[in-house]
């Protein structure tokens, strides 16, 4: 049975209703809109503004929970959410953990916001950021870290005088009919949010053209860069995490979030946190690594009806990631997987009409046995199934269509024999993984 709709569910309905959902890169309407609310955004705590194509999730993540873990107040704002609006709205507390924004919190901020915005043209992504800088301004907090929602030069958040630290995450293709067909427009995109004297600091990045636009780009604010790979730097040695910068050496557990890539993502959020001023603890950081929390990216899966319907011994994983750059550290990280169990790997895979699939699925040539691909039944922008599986044997997969994530379990699961057992990966997008995860009682909290 389906419950009924939040307070919060039924403003933000009401805001579709008038407004278009998508994006419309400007930021005269939504500065016009933080006037007439009394500029919220210049009565925040200390921002860390985070950019990027992947890991700016994943950053952010670690970012809050060493700040948690160190006692401080982070409020934090992500986007897209996963199951529920309300994931986008973190309010932190004093003395650590913070909780999602609540329901009637949520409604009466839309409410404000919508009612000062009256019926002008806008984006129901600039209401919902404004909803943002409200909630965040009169509730006390340490810090505010504040993910950008697309790009970065036009994008509703960008609207912060001069933040803590601009971070920019690994910058790939994706979004291009935004944000260009260069990882080198990209990245001058995501380095819009940069603000003369603001600390930058830069992630890892596997393109040296995206680079060289980041530190041109940064440097020509005055602001002080740091590099991940010329300032500073982390990697695994003996099982741990080591990182470096010109303090010198921290000698950290592994981060609590699968695959290689994190071990780049944790150091950025160190390096920014230190940048920012807040200076945590080795302790603090510590305990972040290990408590961090990021659902639906190479989150696994040991419950639910869709846990209960694979073969025994299964392992069930789940990541959002969506473009090229996504598909290659996820296959990177269900490859060292392999190293100790070499399971038969099953894609099970949806994805958004604006995505490049072919460049997705290319990673996980030679890996994965089979790929299923499914609807996503939350989006009405989804590629058909029957598109996503050609995509895939483009790609030189096998592939085959089908109606649902749960089809596509029970096709392997029926009469499974081989040991040893299989690896799911439902994958492809945020959306698809907001479902699997509202089925199986795992909404993020």
């Amino acid at each position: 049975m389906t419950s009924a709709p939040s307070l919060a569910d039924r403003e933000i309905g009401k805001l579709l209703e008038l407004h278009p959902k998508g994006f419309d890169l400007k930021l005269d309407r939504i500065v016009r809109l933080l006037a007439d609310l009394g500029a919220p955004q210049d009565r925040l705590a200390p921002v860390i503004h985070i950019a990027g194509t992947n890991g700016k999730g994943s950053t952010t993540a670690f970012c809050r929970a060493i700040l948690e873990a160190a006692g401080k107040a982070a409020h934090v704002h992500t986007s897209p959410h996963l199951v529920d609006w309300h994931e986008r709205y973190r309010i932190g507390r004093a003395g650590g953990r913070g909780e999602l924004v609540s329901d009637e919190a949520l409604a009466e901020a839309i409410r404000r916001v919508a009612s000062a915005n009256a019926d002008r043209p806008i984006t129901v992504f600039e209401l919902l950021t404004a909803v943002t800088f409200l909630l965040f301004s009169e509730n006390p907090a340490d810090a505010v870290l504040l993910e950008v929602g697309l790009g970065g030069r036009f994008d509703a958040t960008n609207v912060i005088g001069k933040p803590a630290v601009s971070v920019v995450t690994s910058i790939s293709l994706d979004h291009q009919s935004f944000l260009g067909d260069t990882v080198e427009q990209i990245a001058a995109e995501k380095a819009g949010i940069f603000k003369r004297g603001a600390p930058v600091v830069i992630g890892p990045q596997t393109s040296t053209g995206a680079l060289d636009v980041l530190c041109t780009q940064a440097q020509r604010t005055g602001a002080q860069v740091h590099v991940y790979g010329q300032d500073f730097l982390a990697y695994e040695e003996h099982g741990r995490l080591v990182f470096q910068d010109e303090r010198g050496l921290l000698d950290l557990p592994m981060p609590r979030l699968a695959g290689r890539h994190q071990i780049g993502n944790a150091a950025t959020a160190i390096a920014a946190l230190r940048a920012a001023g807040f200076d945590p603890s080795q302790a603090a950081i510590e305990a972040g690594l290990t408590r961090v929390e990021w659902p639906g990216r190479l989150q696994r899966v040991t419950s639910g009806r869709l846990f209960d319907l694979c073969v025994p011994g299964s392992e069930l994983w789940l990541d959002g990631g969506h473009n090229p750059g996504a598909g290659t550290v996820v296959a990177e990280a269900l490859a060292d997987m392999e190293d100790r169990v070499q399971r038969p790997l099953f894609l099970i895979t949806g994805m958004l009409n604006t995505k490049e699939p072919v460049g997705f699925f290319e990673a996980f040539a030679g890996m994965a046995r089979h790929v299923f691909t499914v609807p996503i039944r939350s989006s009405d922008s989804g590629l058909s199934a029957d598109e996503l599986a050609d995509a895939a044997s483009e790609a030189g997969l096998e592939a085959e269509p089908c109606d649902s994530v749960e089809e596509a379990i029970r096709l392997v699961s029926t009469g499974w024999q081989s040991s040893p057992a299989p690896r799911f990966l439902v994958c492809g997008s945020l959306y698809l993984v907001g479902e699997v995860l509202r089925e199986s009682g795992l909404a993020p909290r």
